[in-house]
């Protein structure tokens, strides 16, 4: 018989392996996610035995029993030295399954991350919301961690985070920093923000807006004067603003584009971009800011107007995603033929690569 399967050294070297995710589950041997593909091990395939003992081994004593009597669940493990873990307990065809993110001890610095220098700007609001948004894996876990670091380590303020579940760990620099998880600390997203105001907060971090009760609830807190920061699944900004005005009843959608103009600062909609070349990802991002000019669009809701000011790169610091594909390009970060695979308008990128996004790179020097 083989060595029995164990979950602390799978992790410990898929981490070392530069995964940024593990897939275990019954009849198959371990998957991992490198630069955004799966690769499967060339592991003995697991049992359910094998499962079964890695959820003991890692699950927190207070939720094994709930494990065994619900279908999924969310919870966090850590190995001291190596990573921290985001694990997400499921059940395939009746079999249990584990999906576990990676999350860094490092909080990387903006410039690390190679992101437009707006998001410096931004980092310095002082009210409204502030929203990063992309699919699942984009990073935006990794940057709303350097916009609140950045805040963490160049002012004084008092930083309230609510996640489901805690990931990145903040040491308390310049600034205070509160972590509270949804089911531990808090009942839930909305009841954390609510809270939150009584706690003397400059600035709140919700880890997700899911709903309509924490999106009234994160536009009160941004217009009693707080800077609310926050993630959406959406692709960019204006599928941003829809997703949100949606949530609300017709009759109210008036109202709330209203409330969102006023309080909504920008938007940051990220990609990764693998790189054959560097065999590495690039994060890829457009950023709107809210002018007055916007504002008005998002009252009348203009959607057109809006891509239109996005694509004219010389207002405001504004950063389309083509234009930040086309600055990944001409750094030989990515091809042409990757950007072109990632982009949303690939006629209007082949324009960019002929010479129209002249002044651009100053917005990431």
């Amino acid at each position: 018989m083989g060595e029995s399967f164990n979950i602390i050294r799978f992790l410990k070297s898929a981490v070392a392996a530069g995964a940024s995710d593990e897939h275990l589950k019954v009849g198959h041997a371990p998957f991992i996610r490198k630069n955004g593909f799966i690769k499967r091990t060339n592991m003995a395939p697991l049992t359910k035995e094998d499962l079964d003992n890695a959820i003991l081994e890692i699950a927190p004593t207070a939720i094994r029993d709930e494990i065994l009597t619900r279908c999924d669940v969310d919870f966090m493990y850590e190995i001291k030295g190596s990573s921290r873990f985001r694990v997400n307990y499921n059940r395939q065809i009746g079999l249990p399954a584990l999906v576990i993110r990676n999350i860094s001890y490092n909080i990387p610095k903006l410039e690390e991350l190679s992101l437009p220098n707006i998001l410096y700007s931004i980092a310095d609001y002082q009210n409204g919301i502030i929203l990063v948004t992309g699919p699942t894996g984009s990073g935006k876990s990794t940057t709303i961690a350097s916009l609140i670091n950045q805040i963490n380590l160049t002012t004084s303020k008092h930083i309230i985070t609510i996640e489901d579940p805690i990931e990145y760990i903040f040491e308390c620099k310049k600034s205070i920093v509160s972590q509270r998880q949804v089911g531990v600390d808090t009942n839930s997203f909305s009841d954390g923000i609510k809270y939150a105001l009584r706690q003397d907060p400059d600035v709140i971090f919700i880890g997700e807006i899911r709903d309509k009760e924490t999106m009234e609830a994160a536009l009160k807190a941004s217009e009693t004067g707080h800077l609310v920061l926050s993630t959406l699944h959406t692709n960019d900004a204006v599928q941003t603003i829809n997703r949100i005005v949606n949530m609300f009843d017709e009759s109210n959608r008036y109202i709330i584009r209203k409330q969102l103009a006023e309080t909504l600062r920008a938007t940051i909609a990220q990609k990764l971009i693998y790189s054959e070349k560097e065999e590495k990802r690039f994060p890829a991002c457009e950023v709107m800011v809210v002018t007055s000019t916007i504002k008005d669009y998002i009252i009348k809701d203009n959607p057109d107007e809006i891509y239109e000011l996005l694509r004219d790169n010389t207002v405001d610091n504004m950063v389309s995603m083509n234009t930040s594909l086309a600055i990944l390009t001409d750094r030989g970060h990515i091809s042409q033929e990757e950007a072109l695979a990632n982009s949303n308008d690939e006629t209007e990128l082949e324009k960019v690569f002929r010479g129209v996004y002249q002044g651009t790179k100053a917005y990431y020097e």
